[in-house]
């Protein structure tokens, strides 16, 4: 079973008539087996649109998302989401908000605790079980978000600018932590970010979409520039002076820069 993803003639409009707003055109792309895809673009250029289509939350006006060829008709725990807001359940404790998908979906008790365990220990949750989430920081919300997005084994992970509620040590922890984890099961990655740097350190490949209505402006590949030993491999620190690190946010950036000035200047 593959875990890719088809974009066959994505469009998104919103409202009719007069009042319709095209967010997306029509856009064909793909995402590998196994991929880590960033996505970022000018605000208001279609990128979150582009997620709950491929989550099932939103019919596109045209074309279709295929995973694994198969297309997406709606929501599943094969796909799962994490926000910037953390969405956890604030009357529920940690190992309950971890474990509230796999009881709806029908997982064994045993399976539910053995699973839940394994991803409290991974994110480094473990003493705070029965903690609820106003008794934790930002940074911890979060880890109880990938936990619970995690636990569930999912084949693709839809992530809408996860981390830009956290601050920049807290960021950066979170993204170091996040590739560790996800080394362990390698879904299929849609990761929606506006911090070029972020992009640059995660991706396999970056996406650059143009200003509303969204389509690709550019691709860029990562892994060209970081051959055999991605540089996500070891901490953003280590990596974010090198030079062809340097190189790759400097493009990113300078592509995303033009679509907001060119629109600033219409």
């Amino acid at each position: 079973m593959s875990n890719s993803i088809v974009y066959r003639d994505v469009s998104m409009t919103f409202g009719r008539g007069a009042s319709a707003v095209q967010a997306l055109s029509a856009t064909n792309f793909g995402i590998g087996d196994q991929e880590f895809l960033m996505i970022v673009g000018p605000s208001g250029c279609g990128k979150s649109t582009l997620l709950h289509i491929t989550a099932g939350l939103l019919r596109p006006s045209t074309g279709e998302v295929l995973l694994d060829g198969k297309p997406v008709t709606g929501p599943g725990p094969d796909k799962a989401l994490v926000f910037q807001n953390f969405s956890l359940f604030p009357w529920k404790t940690v190992w309950d908000n971890i474990e509230f998908g796999l009881r709806i979906n029908g997982v064994d008790r045993a399976d539910r605790s053995e699973r839940v365990a394994k991803y409290i220990r991974l994110t480094g949750l473990a003493g705070f079980e029965r903690h609820y989430p106003r008794q934790l920081s930002g940074g911890m919300q979060q880890r109880v978000a990938l936990a619970r997005s995690f636990v569930m084994r999912p084949r693709v992970l839809l992530m809408d600018e996860p981390f830009a509620a956290l601050d920049a040590q807290n960021r950066t922890l979170m993204q170091e932590e996040l590739v560790r984890i996800w080394s362990e099961q390698r879904a299929a990655v849609l990761f929606i970010t506006h911090a070029v740097e972020e992009a640059v350190y995660l991706a396999d490949r970056v996406i650059v979409m143009s200003r509303r209505p969204g389509t690709i402006k550019e691709v860029i590949d990562v892994n060209a520039a970081t051959g055999p030993g991605h540089w996500r491999d070891r901490p953003l620190n280590d990596v974010a002076s090198e030079p062809r690190f340097q190189e790759l946010r400097h493009r990113v950036w300078d592509s995303v820069r033009s679509e907001i000035t060119t629109h600033e200047d219409a």
